[in-house]
């Protein structure tokens, strides 16, 4: 009898006994293929020796010393090399635990920029629907996914959402991409307007959206404008980097290939590897100064924020990323990727859309092709394909309720950044098994 408290009750999960590389082994020594790195978080596979070292190397020195009272060394350079690579004007690190700590950390640093500027009015956030931000209580107020928001509804505080950028289901047919990416970012300055512009603090948004949409990329121009929006308006953008950071999607930050640098970051999954649990939230040197120059204190704070352990293993995690130069390797195996899902499953007749970038690919299922009616939800199709292709030896990430929270499924892969084109044709075929068989 497990006196563990899992995921879900009914279920009784195999237990992980080893990893090498793109693969998990469980105790009867079957094995996986990891095509989702558990939840985009195993970018170097498992089993890095040089990340391994690294976290052996720092738990012989000093373990963990306290942010109240210590700085660390590993903390130090990890700041160091985030900032040396983060684009626009991201100047400090402010390390956490993990994705929903990061942005936790991010809505209570834009409200408390506010208070020191003299602007308490400013309170409001706005956010999208079909966006995931964590599970505590701000993140998942941020968040716009009904079916995960539902029963905490007294509990989460009042955020505005918007419709996401969804070219799959939102854009007309009498628009190009550019067109619709335009009008999908107005409504940005409509929800401000509406609200009054200064009540609003921040706007927040994954560049790529992750879990809840099935990496779902912007239109063209899309987030050029909502930087235009918010620089017009004073509202500060936060983009949640956490799961498409880091590398996943073809560049360390997401957010370069639009062309744009947010005021607040935040990261985790990737930045970690998986080898432990660290996130971080950056911030502009301006928002920074505004603190240092006000009370000098930010109000926030977790007890292993900066762990010095963490750190190390999240240096030597960037570190490979950079020195092994494998955002090039993402770009490069996310086309392979991209070609054989399309090949596969391009006119396929319950495959409505493929999408993503880098190693962050999206397939979204629907019951008609050319009517994208979605699944009933009743048939609970994400659930059985992420039980069938387990069966088979593939650890993908289905999901229900692309669409609304409610109606629609996909499944997002996220495999490791170290993946090989043999096991890129044997995520393919065992995917496709998985889908015959639950369809």
């Amino acid at each position: 009898m497990s006196h563990i408290f899992p995921r879900h009750t009914r279920q009784a999960p195999p237990v992980a006994v080893s990893g090498e590389g793109c693969y998990l082994f469980d105790a009867s020594g079957k094995q996986y293929l990891d095509a989702s790195g558990g939840a985009a978080v195993s970018c170097l596979g498992h089993n890095n020796a040089i990340v391994v070292d690294a976290i052996k190397a720092q738990l012989d020195k000093v373990a963990f010393a306290h942010t109240g009272f210590f700085t660390s060394e590993p903390a130090e350079a990890l700041a160091d090399l985030l900032i040396s690579n983060a684009p626009g004007d991201l100047d400090r690190v402010y390390l956490v635990s993990g994705g929903s700590e990061a942005t936790e950390a991010a809505i209570k640093l834009a409200r408390q920029y506010w208070v020191e500027k003299g602007e308490p009015k400013r309170g409001k956030i706005i956010a999208r629907k079909q966006s995931y931000h964590g599970n505590t209580i701000g993140a998942l107020s941020a968040g716009g996914n009904e079916w995960r928001r539902a029963q905490f509804g007294p509990l989460l505080l009042d955020v505005s959402h918007i419709d996401p950028c969804y070219e799959y289901r939102l854009k007309r047919d009498d628009e190009t991409p550019e067109e619709y990416g335009l009008r999908a970012a107005q409504a940005l300055e409509d929800e401000i307007l509406r609200l009054g512009p200064d009540t609003v603090m921040a706007f927040m948004a994954e560049p790529v959206v992750g879990a809840t949409a099935g990496a779902l990329a912007p239109a063209p121009g899309y987030f050029k404008r909502i930087r235009e929006i918010c620089d017009k308006y004073g509202v500060l953008l936060i983009l949640d980097e956490v799961m498409c950071g880091m590398g996943r999607t073809g560049s360390l930050f997401a957010c370069e290939q639009d062309g744009i640098a947010p005021d607040i970051a935040c990261i985790a999954k990737g930045l970690g590897a998986g080898y432990q649990p660290i996130g971080a939230m950056l911030c502009t040197s301006q928002i920074y100064e505004t603190i240092e120059q006000g009370s000098g204190f930010f109000q926030h704070g977790h007890t292993y924020i900066g762990h010095p352990t963490a750190a190390a293993c999240g240096h030597a995690v960037v570190s490979e990323i950079i020195n092994r130069d494998l955002v090039s390797r993402v770009r490069k195996q996310g086309d392979a990727l991209s070609e054989r899902l399309a090949s596969r499953f391009g006119q396929h007749p319950h495959v409505g859309d493929l999408r993503g970038r880098g190693l962050f690919r999206g397939v979204e299922l629907v019951a008609g092709r050319d009517s994208k009616e979605p699944f009933d939800p009743s048939r609970g199709v994400a659930a059985k394909i992420k039980k069938a292709a387990f069966a088979e030896g593939l650890i993908c990430y289905p999901m229900s309720g692309t669409i609304d929270g409610q109606r629609g499924d996909h499944i997002l892969l996220a495999p490791p950044f170290i993946i090989e084109d043999e096991q890129l044709d044997e995520l393919v075929e065992k995917l496709e098994t998985a889908i015959s068989a639950v369809i």
